[in-house]
């Protein structure tokens, strides 16, 4: 009888090993989460990718950080950090400025707007969090996070 991910992608075939099936089961999750997530945030016209943006620079408070080092602490990495802070500070939620001594670095600051639509999105991205979590158990997240956090590991994701 076929896996339930072999019904989802409508694979006849059985998967070559328990691995392989556990990889492809891996990367459709993470297209799951990804869209439900893109889902939550398309009202408020940021991708989540902006999302992520924001919430790096908010950790950051008003010192901010250069461009790289936003790059260097995403989830997902992108080769066009430039293009996202660019449209954020087009949609006034980022602000940059030149670093005087190295013109060469930028350091980029959440503005008051973007903290405002951080905090308007922190109640509704914790309702999905715990709709996505919300049925496996404290021992199930943790066994969970610990698998996720050695495959990164293995595939030299620890940056």
């Amino acid at each position: 009888m076929p896996s339930r991910l072999q019904q989802e992608i409508k694979q006849t075939r059985p998967f070559r090993s328990a691995g392989q099936e556990a990889s492809i089961g891996l990367l459709r999750t993470a297209d799951e989460v990804r869209r439900y997530f893109s889902t939550i945030l398309e009202p408020s016209g940021i991708t989540t990718q902006q999302y992520n943006v924001l919430r790096i620079l908010r950790g950051a408070g008003p010192e901010g950080l250069p461009t790289l080092e936003i790059a260097a602490r995403m989830i997902e990495q992108t080769p066009g950090i430039t293009r996202l802070v660019d449209r954020l500070e087009a949609k006034g939620l980022v602000s940059r400025e030149r670093c005087p001594d190295d013109r060469r670095q930028v350091t980029c600051r959440i503005t008051r707007p973007g903290l405002t639509l951080l905090g308007k999105l922190d109640p509704v991205m914790d309702a999905a969090d715990e709709r996505i979590t919300g049925a496996m158990s404290e021992p199930d997240l943790r066994r969970l996070i610990r698998a996720l956090e050695e495959l990164r590991a293995l595939l030299g994701g620890d940056r």
